[in-house]
């Protein structure tokens, strides 16, 4: 084989093994076979927490060998086609060789960087909060960047996108929006993307063309399931109900349908105007509330807690954890992990994976390049 389908193969190879050590690859699976023999035991549905545990264990646990399986499967059709384009000296066949192994290749280091999501809540959905700085229309404006490009990483990676809340800016953009991103270990991604991100251009509403920098903050919090406990005292939540803005009708512009909760002795406050009723609106912004306070938990359990929440007190300088400068040149550039690119449309239009990458393997101590 030519040399560069060698040294992917390699890769692949090296990458494969990587993953059935962290799985334990045989205990995995004799324990799928077990979670297999228990969901298909109809006594298990009879504490039905207990079953979508078990049911939710299963699925993580066949998605991740099901993984390794077709990036095995992957590398043996690309050696298999390089090998008989080789053979026949067939060029066109040794490059779509290329293009299948160069895929198997990107998704085996996407593995690689999933299989390090082991955190306590990393499996879960995630809520995804963006809040403008000071600078009035300018930041609301580059909030309202981030909520479009956030939400397109998202469905480009096949998650659902739901907006839970939305104050929109006097005349651009976002004051504030709250998403919820559904799909496996949206919250594992999302969480290293809290903190705030700075952006430098030339201002599209200044009649001057002058340069213009904009701040806005990320929020992240995962998806409270009920398997988890978080004992909020409802002594301590303040409930405030305001009509909701935005697109929804005129129902929505003439009843106080919107609700927005208090936590008092932390002064969490999250609100959701989603829903058709106050009712339902209570119901989700509870559900917000307790992800917020089991985020906070999190926090207190990790090393970079005190500095994600220096990070949420002050949206300017001095706090930013990524940079988008525009003008005078092109460049994306994490001011944690360094990782930086000139592709600065592509990362506004959610190519966030390199980044995320990074961090998430910084996280955790490991040294991969996570491009």
């Amino acid at each position: 084989m030519r040399p560069d389908v060698e040294a992917m193969k390699a890769d692949i190879e090296q990458s494969v093994a990587l993953l059935r050590r962290r799985l334990d690859w045989d205990v995995s699976l004799r324990k799928l076979d077990e979670l297999n023999a228990r969901v298909e035991d109809p006594t298990l549905w009879d504490n039905p927490e207990q079953a979508q545990a078990v049911s939710r264990d299963r699925s993580r646990l066949e998605s991740q060998i099901n993984s390794v399986r077709e990036l095995e499967s992957g590398l043996e059709e690309g050696v298999m086609l390089a090998e008989m384009a080789d053979e026949e000296g067939d060029d066109a066949t040794l490059e779509e060789a290329r293009e299948l192994l160069r895929g198997v290749k990107d998704r085996a280091a996407r593995a690689e960087l999933e299989a390090l999501l082991s955190g306590e809540a990393d499996g879960n959905d995630a809520y995804l909060e963006v809040n403008s700085g000071a600078g009035g229309t300018e930041s609301n404006d580059w909030a309202g960047m981030l909520l479009r490009m956030y939400s397109r990483w998202a469905k480009a990676h096949g998650y659902e996108v739901t907006i839970e809340a939305h104050e929109e800016g006097e005349q651009a953009g976002v004051k504030s929006a709250t998403i919820l991103i559904e799909g496996p270990n949206a919250y594992g991604w999302l969480k290293s993307e809290s903190g705030v991100h700075r952006l430098v251009r030339i201002s599209p509403y200044d009649a001057a063309a002058k340069r213009h920098t904009s701040f806005a903050s990320i929020g992240v919090s995962p998806v409270v399931d009920d398997t988890i406990e978080i004992d909020i005292n409802p002594s301590d939540v303040r409930t405030d109900t305001y009509r909701a803005s935005g697109a929804g009708g005129q129902h929505i512009n003439k009843t106080d349908s919107a609700v927005r909760l208090t936590h008092v002795p932390t002064n969490t406050v999250v609100a959701c105007q989603a829903g058709r009723s106050q009712h339902q609106n209570r119901d989700m912004a509870w559900k917000m509330l307790r992800a917020r306070l089991y985020e906070l938990e999190l926090q207190k359990r990790e090393a970079a807690a005190q500095a994600l929440a220096d990070a949420k007190t002050d949206i300017g300088w001095g706090h930013q954890i990524r940079s988008y400068v525009l003008q005078p040149y092109q460049m994306v550039k994490d001011l944690r992990t360094e990782v930086e690119t000139s592709d600065t449309q592509g990362v506004l239009d959610g190519d966030l994976d390199q980044f995320m990458g990074a961090a998430l393997a910084a996280r955790v101590g490991e040294t991969r390049d996570a491009k």
